[in-house]
């Protein structure tokens, strides 16, 4: 009774914690990403996958609890990681096909608005002789900010500037296809560039502040060679913790109102609210 409080009963396939809220997601993603994964040796791996099929098929071996069932899907979750790699192209709604011109155009914008930014920023840094020199190193240092914040909604838009003419399928509760919905497919754009702004902001904000703080060190003044690494560790640990709060924001299997959506989409169904893949 006790572990049941603690564990929630295992179900294969599904997520463990609750994706309905953002600490569930949270968990859910510190899962995903967790490094210790990396560290599974193959008998583990292949222990795994024979419990999970043992599950699937009705077996389950005296003495295995609900968190070795949760485990074992958890290392197997790192085998599929190769569905996780490339952001923009696997994990978006996949539903209607992106012709390889959209990649192209993705990547021109991306490129095109992170340099004009970082580059009309800088210029006004420099023009602007009334700031101290450290104050104007501090905001020099944030810049990138601005310039990969914007890069990132360009390329979340140009990649995916298909689904907005022709729409991302929206489900029922019982997991139907109702129809296709350009609103919907706003929706899911909207809430992944606005994802794709969080990202960014603690490791090119955070990393800056601190080491403009840790640079006034003696200790480090005098041992120039491990600012390198240090700053290093402080980016590393920067994005460990920002990567999946910011994945976590929305979830990823979205729901809207019927009556928000387009009129043939409400004629269609009797449900009032309906499901649609956001991506990640």
């Amino acid at each position: 009774m006790a572990e049941s409080a603690v564990c929630p009963a295992f179900q294969l396939g599904r997520p463990r914690y609750d994706q309905g809220s953002f600490f569930g997601r949270l968990r859910h993603f510190i899962d995903v990403i967790d490094p210790t994964t990396l560290l599974v040796s193959e008998k583990q791996l292949k222990d795994s996958l024979k419990l999970l099929d043992d599950f699937k098929n009705g077996i389950v071996p005296p003495g295995v609890s609900d968190d070795k069932l949760w485990e074992a899907q958890k290392i197997k979750q790192w085998l599929n990681q190769s569905h996780n790699a490339c952001v923009n192209y696997s994990n978006r709604n996949a539903t209607k096909p992106t012709p390889t011109s959209k990649f192209l155009q993705g990547y021109v914008g991306a490129v095109t608005s992170a340099v004009s930014i970082a580059v009309g920023l800088n210029v006004l840094i420099e023009k602007a002789h009334r700031l101290n020199p450290a104050t104007r190193m501090i905001i020099q240092r944030l810049v990138p900010f601005p310039a990969v914040a914007s890069a990132n909604i360009c390329n979340v838009g140009l990649m995916r500037h298909n689904e907005l003419s022709e729409g991302i399928d929206v489900l029922d509760s019982n997991g139907n296809v109702v129809g296709s919905s350009r609103i919907a497919a706003k929706h899911a754009i909207m809430e992944t560039a606005f994802t794709r702004v969080v990202l960014p902001m603690p490791i090119f904000v955070l990393p800056p502040i601190i080491m403009s703080y840790l640079e006034r060190l003696r200790f480090l003044q005098k041992n120039r060679r491990l600012m390198l690494p240090i700053h290093s560790v402080v980016c590393l640990v920067t994005f460990g913790l920002s990567l999946p709060v910011a994945i976590s924001l929305f979830p990823q299997m979205s729901q809207i109102e019927v009556s928000r959506l387009e009129p043939e989409i409400a004629m269609a169904t009797d449900c009032k609210v309906v499901t649609y893949n956001k991506g990640l």
